[in-house]
């Protein structure tokens, strides 16, 4: 079974898809502690248009993915902290508009024929060697930030007012989580795509909530546990023929179906005895 490893796609696959699993781990637990999903939603289909603005200018896809999502999430912060009433509209209005200048874009490059399934699927079997240095020094960014940023993190993902009486600034380190999460999001993308992103960032982080009592835990189980699904969801894919991308969050939707039965089970023996 693990012999599919020893081809050489498969094997920039592997350590691609590792390398994204842990930095969805550390980006999932983020988001989901600072009630993120939707601004994260936002981010990852707003990056569409910085695709289509890479295409059509013949730039790498990563660098105009990365600008857009970084200037969205920079422009979500603000308008979360100045509008908060407000905030899913502009979001919505963001999302949309993001998408459909990638669309318009891509339609007026001259020649240029697109396969969209690879960005709204993902691609990660036609990961290259220079793609995977790129994600660990995506990954190195995040270890550093969370690192150096820990104890600040803590304080403004689970009581903002507390942290602003410490002196935090909690402005700041808001839109730096946002602007960090947007980069590791569109690495997250080259793995599952556009449409899967935000389950592979919220099924492993809602499995390590469960087992984890505090925030570094739940971005170490969340991290390894989406590197096992994401293995299993490329053997699956390659033995069947199937897109990986969806697979894999297949292969965690079942995992994720399967720890909430035996948790279940586990708490109607402990009731029964």
């Amino acid at each position: 079974m693990f012999e599919i490893f020893t081809v050489d796609f498969m094997q920039n696959a592997l350590i691609a898809g590792i390398i994204v699993s842990l930095i969805s781990g550390i980006i999932g637990s983020l988001i989901v502690v600072n009630r993120m999903v939707f601004l994260a939603g936002g981010i990852a289909h707003t990056s569409y248009g910085g695709i289509g603005f890479a295409i059509f200018f013949g730039l790498p896809i990563f660098l105009g993915a990365s600008l857009f999502a970084v200037a969205a999430s920079a422009l979500m912060a603000f308008l979360t902290i100045k509008y908060k009433e407000r905030v899913d509209t502009f979001i919505g209005l963001i999302w949309a508009t993001g998408m459909a200048i990638g669309v318009i874009l891509i339609d007026l490059t001259p020649g240029y024929n697109v396969d969209l399934m690879s960005y709204l699927f993902g691609s990660i079997l036609a990961v290259e060697t220079a793609d995977i240095y790129t994600m660990l020094g995506v990954l190195s960014i995040i270890l550093i930030f969370v690192i150096f940023g820990y104890r600040n993190i803590l304080a403004v993902s689970y009581d903002s007012e507390y942290a602003h009486i410490r002196g935090i600034n909690v402005g700041l380190f808001y839109t730096l989580i946002l602007v960090i999460s947007s980069i590791g999001i569109v690495m997250t993308m080259k793995v599952v795509g556009l449409i899967l992103v935000i389950s592979m960032l919220t099924i492993p982080v809602f499995i390590a909530e469960k087992i984890s009592s505090s925030l570094i835990g739940m971005m170490i189980y969340s991290g390894l546990i989406s590197a096992f699904f994401t293995i299993i969801g490329l053997m699956v894919s390659y033995n069947y023929n199937l897109t990986t991308g969806a697979t894999i969050i297949l292969v965690s939707v079942i995992g994720m179906i399967l720890f909430l039965t035996i948790q279940k089970l586990f708490d109607l023996k402990n009731r029964i005895l």
